[in-house]
């Protein structure tokens, strides 16, 4: 990841309304989440939640998709996983791996919700 897409991401996660969305996306997996659900659980008026959403799809942190009527937003795991990539390739003196350091894997939630061990 380039220094610039770490920081416009950072910037976009640096609000508590969108840090919020990105964890909602975060929890509910790959399948994303249609944009009035996501206010209805956040409590956001939709044009609230329509500029928060697009500071953080121009961030490379969600995509969407439209059903029907309806735009479903989710997480870009890839931009998340470079992000976290990025702020931790000198952890452990270039070692991440030796401290633990471990990224989402959203197909795990496949595994998790059919009950078997990822």
């Amino acid at each position: 990841m380039e220094k610039s897409n770490a920081i416009a991401a950072l910037a976009a996660l640096a609000q508590d309304s969108r840090l919020d969305i990105f964890r909602l996306l975060v929890q509910v997996g790959g399948e994303g989440m249609a944009a009035g659900q996501i206010g209805g659980r956040l409590g956001l008026p939709s044009a609230t939640l329509s500029f928060h959403l697009s500071q953080l799809k121009q961030a490379g942190l969600v995509t969407f998709r439209r059903e029907g009527r309806s735009l479903i937003y989710a997480t870009e795991y890839a931009t998340m996983n470079d992000l976290l990539s990025y702020l931790t390739e000198n952890c452990c003196r270039g070692a991440p791996d030796a401290c633990g350091v471990s990224f989402c894997d959203p197909s795990a939630l496949e595994t998790i919700n059919q009950g078997t061990p990822p």
